[in-house]
């Protein structure tokens, strides 16, 4: 490592921007009006947002070809829907409206005043014309709409239910698990005492779309207008209310963008001002944040043109970007700064882009990468929040150096004449750093330099020593080691998966259904459908029946499964059928002779694809329990996949899937966790390589390496503490981590063995100098570019912002109090006139590592 020539690409590069910067500089107005122009042109593509929108929640919060979408091919090729509804038969959840219905106290829902209140909003819900009645729209088996069974047990009649004596969950054949929750039953046996929820549901032919979309509007427009009944509580929803909520929710968000500009000018002023009316960076200031919008602008323009999707989940990228877009401006604000004052202000624009052009192109590529890999992930909402963000971020480097180094040679022009920086008119030459308003233009006459800012002098003078005294320097471990012991704590806290009613904002009616059904409902999971696909599978043959008896017995065993309740089989049914009649049905003619015609006796038609004497596939059915968290569900998938898997393995394989529509939606406990470690690995690589490539050191590379690793922990393990699952929304964020700690710390760690200084505890005041105030004005303007999502009413726009605000902290925190100080342990670093013996890279374009001011980065 020590002879080897480790700038040959930052050298070269440092060159290069070098030249632009003269050329910027020379001719500032041109590079105005072009990066205008291509703003304008391509933003011009928003007319196109309204086509764009991609917010299908199955499409976009699913994952890509999951298995569960093959599954759904697979049942609805050998499946189709029947005239004949069956609920315990859709392919999907079907078109419906549905009511859980609570008494006022939480007390028993079964009495007499109750089921009256219940029996009108049944009468209301089925009296509400769109152009349509229910009875036009409703789902049908055998001519009549399909009803509700609690409904169908008292005879409409509220009396009966006092008087019935109801069984649960099976009561002559029906199943009341979904009916009713929060039951008790008499001791030793299966009768009703009381129960505190009752749900209807009220499903519509789903072959009606534009007229069922009418009436479950009307739906929704009758239940939110009604007033609270007398003895019960009702919440509602239906089939349409997620995606409606969904693209509400989206909207909701875009008055915040206002707040987030104007907030993030005035930060971005305030850490750029001056007393000294000559030199302060006002008007530079506020250009940098019109830059970032001009980013946004151009990028989102150019993909709406390109036809990109445009997920809800877009909507929280142009907060991102401008924390970051500001942050490159404090880069060459820094830069330029650093540079003589009396030189042509090309040079002093030429020297500002060779130092900070490689600092802004290094943070620009790690987390353009870190995005662009989250194109990986096999969620369409990710994919396309990635492209958005990625090719923004490229959009800010390239106005940076393009619109804002022209506003930055602009306002060294007005400084150059010494004049006001509001007014322009010229003002007398102060004497000293300030002047106030009628004087101005001080510089140190030593270095022919702009004086030092005040918070500079507080890391060099203040912080630097204290952080460095041997007792701090203990603290500081206590404190790393605790925030380890918290993030590993917190790591094995994770949840998965995304809660559906998370896409609904907070206190809408979705939110309220949902923990009804949680509460109440959640003592009975789906009912999944175990689809038999193998059209060679001998029904007849009593081996083949036997292998398959011992699958369906596997399945009843499983933890996740109602032993109590048997399969829903129509073979056994069949079978039995057979032995009435005295049918021969272990001979294959007999069996398939007889099948139509008993099939339709005992209402099993729908379960077997029986075509020109071919049994093509047939179902049966498994109630699933006790299915209340995102890890019972997790497991339950896996359960019936494994054993399906299994049931393939029997003397006589049976080749089975199990299905269900909420299987869609689970599937992303698939996929979540490993595509996240995929990302977060290629990221990583990723980030060392642009790291050894453009850091002329490769022993920050392991610094980088610790870094990334400490703040993903942090992260993900804090985010766990603070109610944040592991979800599509969520996982993206984690390889933001990995862009954003190799800023933090990449340059850190080089100003530190770059140093000049003689011993390590001078080397890590000297980097805390150089770059402490540049971390606290990138992560301050970074915050402040999401903190507003943190009022935002939606799960995705609070979880974006947790994310966010846990990344900078911890990042900010390894730069100016982890890494320094864990540096100071090192001693075996050699001193500058050892390297400049063997002449490694000192005074190149890299020396933005070591006195320019990277806030984003550093």
């Amino acid at each position: 490592m020590a002879k080897c020539k480790t700038d040959c690409i930052e050298r070269p590069l440092s060159l290069a921007f070098e030249a632009l910067g003269r050329v910027v500089g020379r001719y500032p107005c041109v590079f105005l009006f072009l990066a205008i122009c291509v703003a304008a042109g391509l933003g011009a593509g928003f007319i196109f947002l309204h086509d764009r929108k991609a917010n299908d929640i199955e499409d976009q919060f699913t994952p890509v070809n999951g298995p569960a979408k093959m599954e759904r091919a697979i049942v609805v090729e050998h499946f189709p829907q029947s005239e004949e509804f069956s609920q315990l038969r859709l392919a999907s959840e079907g078109t419906f409206a549905s009511l859980i219905i609570t008494g006022l106290q939480g007390g028993n829902i079964l009495t007499e005043a109750a089921f009256n209140d219940i029996l009108e909003l049944d009468r209301r819900v089925k009296s509400i014309t769109t152009g349509h009645t229910f009875e036009n729209l409703c789902a049908k088996t055998k001519g009549k709409c399909v009803s509700n069974a609690i409904l169908d047990i008292i005879h409409y009649n509220a009396i009966e239910i006092v008087s019935s004596s109801i069984k649960y969950p099976m009561h002559n054949g029906k199943f009341l698990g979904t009916t009713i929750g929060g039951v008790e039953l008499k001791p030793n046996s299966s009768e009703m005492t009381s129960a505190r929820a009752v749900r209807l549901f009220y499903f519509l032919d789903e072959k009606k779309t534009e007229e069922n979309r009418s009436w479950l509007d009307g739906f929704l427009k009758v239940l939110s207008n009604s007033t609270e009944q007398k003895t019960v509580h009702v919440s509602y929803f239906t089939s349409i209310s997620r995606q409606n909520e969904l693209e509400i929710n989206s909207k909701s968000v875009v008055p915040l963008f206002s707040l987030t500009y104007s907030l993030a000018i005035t930060v971005s002023i305030l850490s750029c001002m001056r007393f000294d009316c000559v030199r302060t960076k006002v008007w530079v200031a506020g250009f940098g944040v019109v830059s970032a919008g001009m980013a946004v602008l151009t990028s989102f323009g150019l993909l709406l043109f390109c036809g990109m999707p445009f997920a809800m989940t877009v909507a929280s990228a142009p907060f991102l970007i401008l924390g970051v877009g500001v942050d490159d401006m404090f880069i060459m604000i820094s830069s330029w700064q650093k540079t003589e004052v009396n030189k042509a202000v090309e040079v002093r624009l030429a020297e500002t882009y060779k130092e900070a052009g490689v600092s802004i192109t290094i943070t620009t590529l790690t987390d353009v990468l870190a995005f662009y890999i989250g194109l990986m992930t096999p969620f369409r909402s990710v994919q396309s929040f990635c492209m958005y963000t990625s090719t923004a971020l490229l959009f800010c480097f390239i106005f940076n150096i393009t619109f804002f180094g022209a506003c930055l040679a602009l306002n060294g022009r007005r400084e150059k004449g010494n004049r006001h920086w509001l007014t322009c008119m010229k003002v007398p030459q102060a004497t000293g750093d300030g002047g106030g308003c009628c004087v101005g233009g001080a510089y140190d006459e030593k270095t022919h330099k702009e004086f030092e800012m005040p918070m500079d002098s507080f890391f060099k003078h203040y912080y630097g020593p204290f952080l460095t005294r041997v007792w701090v320097k203990i603290l500081v471990c206590l404190i790393y080691a605790g925030y380890l012991a918290v993030s590993i704590y917190g790591c094995f806290q994770m949840q998965e998966g995304l809660d559906l009613k998370h896409l609904a904002a907070d206190g809408s009616y979705v939110g309220s259904y949902y923990d009804k059904e949680d509460e109440f409902f959640s003592a009975f999971g789906p009912n999944v459908m175990l689809v038999i696909k193998d059209e060679h599978f001998q029904y007849w043959n009593s081996t083949a029946r036997e292998s398959l008896d011992l699958c369906l017995e596997h399945f009843q065993n499983l933890t996740v499964a109602d032993s109590g309740i048997s399969p829903v089989s129509w073979l056994s049914v069949y079978m039995q059928l057979g032995r009435t009649f005295n049918l021969q049905l272990n001979n294959e003619t007999q069996f398939k002779r007889n099948l139509t015609a008993l099939l339709t006796l005992s209402g099993f038609s729908q379960d077997v694809h029986f075509t020109n004497s071919q049994i093509h596939a047939s179902r049966m059915f498994i109630q699933t329990v006790n299915i209340r968290t995102a890890i019972d569900e997790k497991n339950m998938l896996n359960a019936f996949r494994e054993t399906a898997e299994k049931c393939g393995t029997l003397q006589t394989p049976v080749d089975m899937i199990a299905y269900h529509p909420a299987f869609i939606y689970f599937d992303q406990y698939a996929v979540v966790v490993g595509n996240t470690i995929q990302n977060i690995v290629v990221a990583t690589c990723a980030m060392l390589v642009i790291s050894l490539l453009l850091i002329p050191n490769p022993l920050c590379s392991l610094w980088v390496t610790f870094a990334i690793a400490s703040v993903i922990v942090g992260v993900a393990g804090f985010m766990a503490l603070w109610d944040v699952s592991l979800d599509s929304v969520s996982m993206i964020n984690l390889v933001i981590c990995i862009g954003f700690s190799v800023d933090f710390s990449a340059h850190i760690s080089y100003a530190f063995v770059s140093s000049v200084k003689s011993s390590a505890n001078e080397r890590a005041t000297d980097a805390v100098t150089k770059l402490g105030y540049p971390i606290v004005q990138g992560a301050v303007s970074t915050i402040a570019g999401v903190v507003v999502l943190a009022a935002a009413k939606s799960y995705i726009f609070r979880t974006f912002f947790k994310i966010m605000f846990l990344v900078i902290l911890f990042g900010a925190a390894h730069g100016i109090i982890f890494i320094p100080v864990f540096l100071t342990f090192l001693t075996n670093f050699r001193n500058s006139h050892e390297r400049n013996k063997e002449n490694l890279p000192e005074q190149s374009g890299m020396t933005s590592f070591k006195e320019s001011a990277d806030p984003d980065c550093y």
